[in-house]
């Protein structure tokens, strides 16, 4: 046992023991070392779970808007006052360097917990068409299932929207990074969130995840994490005609035209490339840039990728931290070591500390549009640069992914702009434009359906009735 260890699930209201008595690790990945011990749930935990769900779900659906969001806002107040504990765990348990937990790790799931409970004190929306009252109604169960990257923003991008609407909640997240979770519900047990609305299963995804998918009791599922498992997700959601949401991978374009602020646009794109360490879906992991800006360009990003810094998430000086497990680690490796392209910086061989699940920000360029490193969606700090000639052969590249999640075009406004529509993904940044928790994110293609945050995010958690009178 260690201070860290969380020993129960929470079900229907209460911190209750797990029905089995397997357990999963939980590993700093800059020290490889077990911080922590959690269930292995079960089946049979998923069965509690998605029963206190069914029980909780008509007296939580039946409060108004209003109601809900005053819900809502307390446990946003419970949950803030936790923010520097979300950032300590998110450091310990995902390696995120202890600034950038701050602001991301901890900043933006409180900013989309705040938005969420801003947009229940809305009246519930209605519309009459002809004879027809058309009513939004609540899903139903909700089985959440979601990823490592961004443990608590993405927890509470679903968790949020789906309790908005009405909906309740059986929650599995990451084995990887529970941790974090697990301190969400203790701010959903001190705010008094109703039993059975939100319940937390931890577990692996062959065990517990593949329980909620499949469930008869689990009206949608909102899935976040990679293709292949989403594909396994929604086989198994529809053999019982069940709604799914999915957030899947990416392999974003940069395109910097020839008239861009090129070293904004270089510095942003690799920042935003190697954020979390790559282990971002939304990462602009491909640079396209023209020709007359070509070599200037690679230059400029091998010396901004040679000033992140690789080590501890709690040194200050630390820009850089651990990918998230040995796994992760060999994968990207793996990468970088087929490469065939020029490496300009990092690689294989790039010094880095002596424990812990490293790999050096590394940067390619002349790298062909259909190689695997152009392609494959690598999930580590590996940038790739791809020379164009002209708009229409950026666009081209751009869209030749069977990913369509996010991207960027530099350039002068209106021109960027048309380039930004031609792209096809669901979010396209303009000469840096930030990210809006607001507005409606997911991706075209394989990279998902359906929509999260905001008013597009709660959508998803309802059904649309006709009322005939």
């Amino acid at each position: 046992m260690t201070s860290l260890d969380r020993p129960h699930l929470f079900i229907g209201g209460q911190w209750v023991p797990p029905a089995g008595n397997e357990t999963i690790p939980v590993e700093d990945p800059a020290t490889e070392t077990i911080i922590a011990n959690v269930p292995a749930g079960t089946a049979e935990d998923v069965d509690r779970a998605v029963a206190a769900a069914q029980q909780a779900f008509d007296g939580w659906a039946g409060r108004t808007m209003a109601e809900r969001g005053a819900v809502l806002d307390r446990l946003h107040t419970a949950l803030a006052a936790k923010a520097g504990d979300i950032a300590r765990t998110v450091g310990l348990e995902l390696g995120t360097p202890l600034k950038i937990a701050k602001a991301v790790q901890a900043g933006l799931p409180l900013t989309v917990l705040r938005g969420y409970a801003d947009l229940a004190v809305r009246p519930e929306p209605e519309q009459t068409i002809g004879n027809s009252l058309v009513v939004h109604e609540p899903v139903g169960v909700v089985g959440a299932i979601t990823p490592w990257n961004y443990p608590l923003h993405q927890v509470v991008a679903k968790v949020a929207a789906a309790m908005a609407a009405g909906c309740t909640v059986v929650l599995k997240p990451s084995e990887l990074t529970p941790l974090v979770a697990y301190l969400l519900f203790d701010a959903a047990d001190e705010a008094g969130v109703p039993g059975g609305v939100l319940n937390l299963v931890t577990g692996t995804g062959p065990v517990v995840g593949a329980a909620i998918a499949g469930h008869p009791g689990v009206d949608m599922v909102s899935f976040t994490g990679s293709t292949a498992t989403g594909r396994a997700i929604a086989h198994a959601a529809a053999d019982r005609i069940a709604k799914v949401a999915l957030e899947l991978g990416g392999k974003s374009a940069n395109v910097i035209l020839e008239d861009a602020d090129l070293i904004k646009a270089v510095k942003v794109g690799v920042g935003n490339a190697f954020l979390n360490s790559g282990q971002t879906c939304t990462a602009w992991t491909r640079m396209l840039v023209h020709r007359s800006r070509y070599d200037e360009a690679v230059d400029l990003a091998a010396k901004t990728a040679a000033g992140y810094t690789v080590g501890d998430p709690f040194d200050e000086a630390t820009r850089l931290g651990p990918l998230v497990s040995q796994n992760q680690q060999d994968r990207v490796r793996g990468f970088v070591e087929r490469a065939a392209a020029s490496l300009v910086a990092g690689g294989p061989d790039a010094p880095l500390p002596g424990t812990g699940h490293f790999v050096a920000p590394t940067v390619f360029a002349d790298v062909d549009p259909q190689s695997e490193l152009a392609q494959e969606e690598i999930f580590g700090p590996v940038l790739s640069i791809i020379p164009f000639a002209d708009d229409d052969e950026a666009v081209t590249i751009a869209n030749n992914s069977r990913y369509g999640l996010a991207g960027g075009v530099w350039g002068s406004d209106e021109r960027a702009l048309a380039v930004a529509r031609r792209m096809r993904t669901g979010a396209v940044d303009v000469n840096g434009g930030a990210f809006n928790p607001l507005a409606p994110f997911g991706g075209f293609k394989q990279s998902g359906v359906g929509r999260e945050l905001g008013e597009y995010g709660l959508a998803e958690f309802r059904q649309v009735k006709a009322i005939q009178r």
